[in-house]
């Protein structure tokens, strides 16, 4: 007889996220346990509280998830559970601080349906915040040429780095993005924008969205006014703009939730799955 399914949530804010905790129920999580104020260097006696009390056998019943609004911090904590397991004692775990994760995953999945992705030239905006980062990444491992946008163009470049020192292969420029002017520039011929930056400033203006003759798809993963790109509004989901495919972020949101619920279903399949942005753009890929 299994044993009922525990979900661990590790959330580094010092309230654990209600979002997650109700997605976790949904999700057919029988008991949820919240922990708050995680950093590294206090998680392991909660992962150690995880997989002493069960037998091997009955370890993929347990499992964690590590969220908060820090997704730098979220990152250090998933390196320290990992650190904590050993030969069989361990479970799974999945890493979406901040729905990071699931959000990139869901916007380039959206940009999938429409592009060859691996012949597609992308702007990110924003690029260099956490979403941002994760949708570059993504891209990037598709065989996308990725042009990575920020106001600090050395934070561009830094980003560019770090997606190169993990695919070798990865095709990415740095651009210096200040002003919607610069991001019209920056998008000439571009088949993908996708914005990511912070909510409430309108990262590309709808006669540069308009302007550019190239453009196929157009994603604001931003649901606060004003649109990160203008005209498209949160609710768009595959919305035709004369001829350009855009999507919001309630529109991108839906198969954000489906992945998200579907992740930690994933986590008590066995007692070793690690889901991070890549591991989940994959499980994505299964659902869509």
């Amino acid at each position: 007889m299994s044993k009922p399914k525990i979900l661990v949530q590790l959330d580094t804010d010092s309230q654990p996220s209600v979002f997650d905790g109700v997605v976790a129920v949904d999700a057919g999580v029988e008991h949820l346990f919240r922990h708050s104020d995680i950093t590294p260097e206090n998680v392991r006696d909660r992962v150690h509280g995880a997989i002493f009390t069960r037998g091997t056998d009955d370890l993929k019943s347990t499992a964690l998830f590590i969220g908060g609004s820090d997704v730098t911090l979220g990152e250090a904590v998933l390196k320290a559970v990992k650190k904590a397991f050993f030969g069989p004692m361990r479970v799974s775990v999945l890493l979406d601080s901040n729905g990071a994760n699931t959000t990139a995953v869901a916007a380039v999945l959206a940009a999938r349906k429409h592009l060859n992705l691996a012949k597609t030239t992308a702007l990110v905006l924003g690029g260099t915040g956490p979403v941002g980062r994760r949708v570059a990444r993504l891209l990037a491992r598709e065989g996308a040429m990725v042009r990575v946008a920020s106001r600090d163009v050395a934070r561009a470049e830094s980003v560019c780095r770090d997606v190169a020192a993990i695919l070798p292969e990865a095709k990415l420029t740095a651009h210096a993005v200040g002003d919607t002017t610069a991001a019209e520039k920056a998008l000439i011929d571009c088949e993908l924008v996708i914005a990511a930056g912070a909510a409430g400033v309108e990262l590309l203006s709808a006669d540069g969205r308009r302007n550019c003759a190239s453009l196929r798809v157009a994603i604001d993963l931003n649901a606060v006014p004003p649109a990160g790109i203008g005209g498209i509004e949160p609710f768009d989901k595959a919305t035709d703009h004369s001829g350009v495919f855009g999507y919001g972020a309630i529109g991108v949101g839906g198969a954000k939730m489906k992945l998200h619920k579907a992740a930690i279903q994933k986590l008590f399949e066995r007692n070793d799955v690690v889901l991070d942005a890549d591991e989940l753009y994959e499980l994505g890929k299964s659902l869509s």
